[in-house]
């Protein structure tokens, strides 16, 4: 790490110019070829799966995107001559627009279904030349503006769907700049130096756009899903500034005890850029813990994040040192410049709250401990009610066209309309015929069940399908029970004496599929992230307490915030407030994406403050005062780091997607609760009543492991320098300042 930190030092214009060529280069080419996500849920050998399978091989046309125009009148009724006219020229228009197939009127003969019981809805159904993905942008908007043209006082008109979806203002970059905007001021505040607060910023941007860009261009070659980039843009905002952050401070450290320059650069990567890259493996290894489930829109995914994460964790060990030295001493502020030159090298004694902080920690361990497991055991509780399902367009904003249609479907037409199931098999023989043209009248009988549409043949009358459209809503759980009715007890009586296989699909069988795959993995998968953190920090810090307690705190910080997730976009606490739209059921793939940021988030903060207490109790083998004086020094920058990366996660709350909000809050939780009650509060209470313990490790297992080392003490010759330059004991007693090493406890 140091001849690499020298190499950018010496050379920091060629380290510079790297990675801006690196980042317009990748920039330039994801803009040329442009993005290529795709949301595929679908689980390799689920039924649902199957059911998808057998209709896009059986009814190729049926491929596109199908979206809706709803409108709703208040005077009269939607057959009335005015707005038949009105809309039935409206749909017309919208036929003839580029990127449609074709468009479904209510009012064309032999269409039924498609006018609520009142007369006052009705809805056509616009079907796309491709899916969703595919769709272009302002395809989109054209068949918007077009429908949303016909509207006039008397009568609204609203529009769903996936294709819809792509033309609703999200929060664009709003999220980003307010995210950057707070870190900087905290940066600012902690560090005194414009320049300083700065490099993490220019650090992070730099590294999160060439990712951000990277992921583009890696949509062309797996399924990458649509909110992948910006997970890791909310990733890499948050640890590429709070990496940047740990070794601009260890830097700033190294100038006031007297190095040089380049000499404290070096020195803060030979150090903290260690932790930094240990920190970023074991978020890497989480991340990558998700291949595990072998399910291609989380490999996506994880893929994605890990990428992120380690360019981020590059620029921190190359671009950052290369920019340090370009400010040079304008690192320090100006005060903190001109006492060195006053009064030169100094040593930094941690004092203050932080010092006071340590020290209460230590005498009243049982009691703090006693609280911080009551206030994470609260706040997980709701994690208990968590329930994973279908968030569809019902979920989005009140203000949103494509709730507006949503809410109009459900009450002209029953809230099942908004999520229909479909029933697809293969035929075979006229007994299979004969049986599928019987089994409609079986279905209406049915509980669950609203109408069920006639069959449907392919041209080689070889496959089938027919739609049953729920009485209850897409998220709910009666309709999660009508699909498991009809797998388990309608469908196989119906295909006795037959060779009919019919398998049910539809948006709540592939969701609940999705979900019972992952629930199913989900043991194996936290299984290996958690043993595998454990190897590394028992490599570390060659304790088997160490691991065992991260393991036990990181869990605690996942349900916790899993807790907080659930109360507001479950429950709905808040959630129409913060603009979240309305409550629903937690997305399937949230808790495997979330175990993963928040395990490797989580190790961080274990990783800085332990190695800490590790140096220090090497020295002296105090572990009072090995946890006193490392909570102490570190929980200062812990805590400023936490407070930037709660900042960043919670901006992104302003972006407007449902699943980036999910995200942003999870992780401002989780990283709030790690950072001000677990790593500050609960570890050093348990290390404190532990004692010794903390670092014992049986000798056959010491002898046997290999020795790394996260973060080495600090170079001789800084120390050697400090203690020719200056008498400690006269700094002590001019500052009048108690060092934290000596309170006792």
């Amino acid at each position: 790490m140091a001849a690499l930190a020298r190499w950018c030092v010496r050379h920091r214009l060629v380290a510079v110019l790297l990675w801006l060529t690196a980042f317009g280069g990748v920039s330039a080419a994801a803009a040329v070829v442009g993005s290529a996500y795709s949301n595929d849920y679908e689980a390799p050998g689920t039924e649902s799966g199957r059911a998808t399978q057998l209709l896009q091989d059986g009814f190729p046309g049926l491929g596109g995107d199908s979206d809706t125009v709803v409108w709703h009148t208040t005077p009269g009724t939607v057959r009335s001559a005015d707005v038949e006219q009105t809309m039935t020229r409206t749909l017309d228009k919208i036929a003839d627009l580029p990127g449609v197939a074709s468009v479904v009127s209510p009012y064309e003969g032999g269409v039924a279904g498609q006018i609520s019981g009142d007369g006052r809805t009705a809805y056509a159904t616009v079907t796309f030349d491709d899916q969703a993905e595919d769709i272009d942008k302002g395809e989109a908007q054209a068949v918007v503006d077009t429908a949303r043209a016909a509207e006039t006082d008397g009568l609204q008109v609203e529009l769903g769907g996936s294709a819809i979806a792509l033309t609703e203002s999200s929060g664009g970059h709003i999220a980003e700049v307010v995210g950057v905007v707070v870190a900087a001021v905290v940066l600012f505040l902690a560090f005194g130096s414009l320049a300083a607060s700065m490099l993490p910023i220019a650090t992070a941007l730099v590294s999160v756009g060439t990712a951000y860009a990277s992921i583009v261009l890696l949509g062309h070659v797996m399924t990458v899903a649509d909110f992948a980039p910006m997970l890791g843009m909310l990733i890499g905002l948050g640890v590429g500034i709070d990496y940047a952050l740990f070794i601009v401070t260890r830097h700033r450290r190294g100038l006031k005890r007297g190095l040089s320059v380049a000499e404290a650069a070096q020195n803060a990567v030979a150090t903290t850029g260690r932790a930094v890259v240990f920190a970023g493996a074991t978020v890497c290894i989480a991340l990558l813990g998700m291949l595990i489930l072998r399910l291609g829109f989380l490999n996506g995914v994880a893929i994605a994040a890990s990428l992120t994460v380690v360019l981020t964790v590059a620029a921190s060990v190359t671009l950052l040192p290369a920019l340090l030295s370009f400010i040079g001493p304008r690192a320090l502020s100006r005060r903190e410049r001109r006492r060195l030159a006053e009064h030169g090298p100094e040593p930094e004694i941690p004092t203050g709250f932080a010092a006071r902080w340590s020290a209460f920690v230590e005498r009243h361990p049982k009691l703090l401990g006693a609280f911080a497991v009551v206030v994470m055991a609260l706040l997980a509780l709701p994690t208990l009610s968590l329930h994973l399902g279908t968030s569809d367009q019902g979920n989005n904003p009140k203000t949103a066209t494509t709730r507006q249609a949503y809410d109009l479907l459900a009450e002209g037409f029953g809230p099942g309309v908004n999520g229909p199931l479909t029933l697809v098999t293969k035929v075979d023989s006229g007994a299979d015929k004969l049986a599928l043209d019987n089994l409609d009248s079986t279905l209406r009988a049915t509980a669950g069940v609203q109408s069920v549409t006639p069959v449907t043949y392919d041209t080689a009358g070889s496959t089938a399908y027919l739609t049953v459209v729920p009485e209850s809503a897409p998220q709910s759980q009666k309709t999660s029970d009508l699909v498991d009715r009809l797998r388990t007890e309608v469908l196989p009586r119906a295909e006795a004496d037959t060779t009919l296989d019919l398998h049910v699909g539809g948006v709540t069988a592939s969701y609940d599929d999705f979900a019972d795959v992952i629930v199913g993995k989900l043991p194996l998968f936290v299984g290996v992230v958690i043993g595998l953190g454990c190897v590394l920090l028992l490599l570390a810090f060659r304790s088997l307490g160490i691991p065992l307690k991260a393991a036990v705190m990181n869990i605690a910080a996942v349900a916790a915030a899993f807790g907080v997730v659930v109360a507001i976009f479950q429950w709905g606490w808040g959630s129409e407030l913060l603009g979240l739209g309305r409550a629903g059921p937690i997305e399937p793939f949230l808790p495997v994406i979330m175990v993963s940021v928040l395990f490797g988030l989580s190790m961080d903060y274990q990783v800085f403050l332990v190695s800490r207490m590790y140096e220090e109790w090497l020295e002296t083998g105090d572990n009072r005062r090995a946890v006193r004086v490392g909570l102490a020094e570190t929980s200062r920058v812990i805590n400023s780091a936490a407070v930037i990366m709660i900042s960043v996660f919670l901006a992104f709350v302003l972006s407007g997607d449902r699943v980036i909000a999910m995200f942003g809050i999870a992780l401002a939780a989780a990283v709030a609760l790690d950072a001000f009650i677990l790593r500050t509060l609960l570890v050093p209470a348990l290390m404190h009543l532990l004692g010794g313990a903390n670092w014992w490790l049986p000798g056959w297992l010491d002898r046997r492991l290999p020795r790394i080392s996260i973060e080495p003490p600090e170079c001789r010759a800084a120390h050697e320098r400090l203690t020719d330059v200056v008498d400690v004991d006269d700094v002590l007693e001019k500052e009048l300042r108690q060092d934290v090493r000596d309170i006792p406890g």
